[in-house]
């Protein structure tokens, strides 16, 4: 369980920036005297470390919108430490504005990202993240780039209420939306209630995909100890913005690069904090994204393996009933993390980017509500992580989040109803002729990552409205798409291969049998194989194609979501060569 020691690099050395900005040539002066017209003294040319501030901020990037002010507690950090902060805005994409789904543009975001990190005088990064696929984007351009890189993230927004009742960003939309439909709720309500989930700044407030992969930053080791919880208007944020700036010109003097944080044993530690926290089944694809960008051998069977018998201990939306403020106060991620380590699931050696062990950082915390931070004696879902089924309809995996389904429907064989695409789901589900009832399971294919294009977050398909009324809340679901993690419900999510690229998915029909086995990890299409195969044989592509631009590129070469869908062509470290001078 022990990661290989770190040795700190000898110092003063020449750094990167010292390519553009050290000695007195032609090629120097132009690059040195351009920077000049900001203001800066010659003397911060003088070998001190150059500190990318890479900053996801934008008008159009909700969870992000307060990341301007946040950089300025960073560059204070930086300057105390002596050294020379350079704020660099970069590709942001927010999954509550782009369409048709931030997914596809989190590839996008991590190549511009890693060119901008190759192609500058950076000596050292501060990841500015918080929406959630700004963070996985900006990690997995580090690791390609192996710059020494930390993150700070910007933090939830504080609790929502309505009518006395705790709400849940995304979480409670999905609720009401559903309440509307089944006419427990009035569209006014609805209308009400807008105006109490996003009451401040910030990402998410339940334990969605951005609160878990700050989660997943800080177990990894790749954000300094707290990061995660803390609300974005508290001041404690802006504490841990100007520590992070401090801690990153330190980080460079030592060369710690995130090669040697992000390792298999630190991916493991994330693993199962993510079962710890009740966390966003896009981590899964986050996670295998990132190991495939830093060199790791990471597949779904290590999320199986390791997130086999992680007990859910955080009793937060949408699986539980608190919200991300009040697992700040509760004591945040370092209480998850030394339960952990006091079960034996940490490997408790794993580097930080702090320079200490994991369990160095959390060994003396305090959980401060067992409320919030469940005892180990009393979990929320015993069984807590990933399940990753396979099967015939699954060849290389689906994956299933066990503290969100329910409980009755974890093993369960019913009749497919079949939705070739989200636009016919659309079209069907509320027909009060639909041919369906609660014992049915529902498909919906060509929604992957070549598919819709980009894998959007609509595998949390809503019920039909007449099944809501009747007080039906949940349904088995199979797609080949995501789901928020604000969502909930028993659904089936990535299915690979998926449907838009010849997997099983696309060949189900109406009224096949399906059956789900959870705790046998099972995924069964009840057809021979020789019906199966033949129907393969004759199935034709059903998707758009995209024929230029980046939806081209992204369509031709995302790979499954069962290794993180990343472009083919990304996966690896790169290194940071510095290259040569143009001018």
């Amino acid at each position: 369980m022990s990661a290989s020691p770190f040795v700190p690099a000898p110092w003063p050395r020449k750094l990167r920036s010292q390519h553009w900005y050290g000695g007195n040539s032609r090629d120097t002066i132009y690059h040195r005297g351009w920077l000049k017209n900001q203001g800066w003294p010659h003397d911060l040319f003088d070998g001190r470390p150059v500190v990318g501030i890479l900053n996801t901020w934008s008008d159009l990037a909700p969870c992000n919108g307060h990341l301007r002010e946040l950089a300025e507690k960073v560059k204070a950090g930086v300057w105390e430490a002596g050294g020379f902060p350079v704020e660099v805005p970069v590709f942001s994409a927010s999954e509550n504005t782009f369409r048709p789904t931030a997914m596809m543009y989190r590839n996008l975001a991590a190549l511009a990202v890693e060119e901008t990190i190759r192609a500058q005088p950076i000596d050292g990064c501060v990841l500015m993240v918080g929406c959630d696929k700004t963070t996985p984007s900006l990690l997995m351009a580090a690791a390609s780039c192996d710059v020494p890189s930390i993150v700070v993230t910007g933090g939830p927004m504080l609790n929502g209420y309505f009518r006395g009742e705790r709400v849940g960003s995304g979480t409670h939309l999905w609720k009401f939306s559903e309440a509307v439909k089944a006419g427990e709720m009035t569209q006014e309500e609805f209308l009400e209630a807008e105006a109490s989930m996003s009451r401040s700044t910030g990402s998410c407030n339940t334990m969605g995909t951005a609160s878990t992969m700050a989660s997943m930053a800080e177990s990894l080791g790749m954000a300094l100890s707290g990061n995660a919880a803390i609300p974005a208007v508290d001041s404690r944020r802006r504490v841990m913005a100007q520590l992070t700036g401090r801690r990153i010109v330190q980080m460079v003097k030592d060369d710690l690069k995130p090669s040697d944080v992000m390792t298999k044993e630190a991916f493991e530690n994330a693993i199962r904090t993510n079962g710890a926290i009740g966390g966003s089944t896009n981590a899964v694809i986050h996670l295998l994204a990132m190991a495939g960008r830093v060199g790791v051998d990471l597949t779904l069977d290590d999320w199986d393996r390791c997130g086999r018998g992680v007990s859910t201990i955080v009793n937060l939306m949408p699986s539980g009933k608190y919200l991300m403020e009040e697992f700040f106060y509760a004591g945040g991620l370092p209480v998850v993390l030394k339960r952990l380590g006091e079960a034996g699931l940490l490997h408790k050696d794993a580097l930080t980017v702090s320079g200490k062990s994991i369990w160095e950082e959390v060994r003396d915390v305090r959980n401060w509500n067992e409320e919030v931070i469940l005892p180990a004696d009393k979990p929320l879902t015993a069984q807590g992580g990933i399940a990753v089924l396979k099967g015939n309809l699954a060849p290389n995996g689906a994956v299933l989040k066990p503290s969100a389904a329910s409980p009755h429907l974890m093993v369960h064989r019913g009749r497919a109803v079949v939705f070739e695409d989200i636009d016919d789901y659309k079209a069907k589900i509320e027909d009060p002729d639909l041919d369906i009832d609660e014992t049915c399971v529902m498909v919906m294919k060509n929604c992957g990552p070549k598919g819709y294009p980009g894998m959007a977050e609509v595998g949390n398909m809503g019920l039909p409205p007449k099944l809501l009324k009747r007080g039906i809340t949940d349904m088995v679901r199979i797609s080949d798409a995501r789901m928020s993690g604000t969502a909930y419900g028993t659904v089936v999510l990535h299915v690979s291969p998926e449907a838009a690229a010849g997997g099983p998915l696309a060949v189900v029909r109406n009224g096949d049998m399906i059956e789900l086995d959870v705790p046998n990890r099972r995924l069964h299409l009840d057809v021979s194989e020789a019906e199966l195969a033949a129907r393969l044989e004759a199935w034709l592509p059903h998707h758009d194609q995209a024929e230029s631009g980046y939806a081209w590129l992204h369509q031709t070469h995302v790979q499954g979501a069962d290794t993180g869908a990343d472009l083919d062509f990304l996966k690896g470290r790169r290194g940071n060569a510095v290259g040569k001078d143009s001018h």
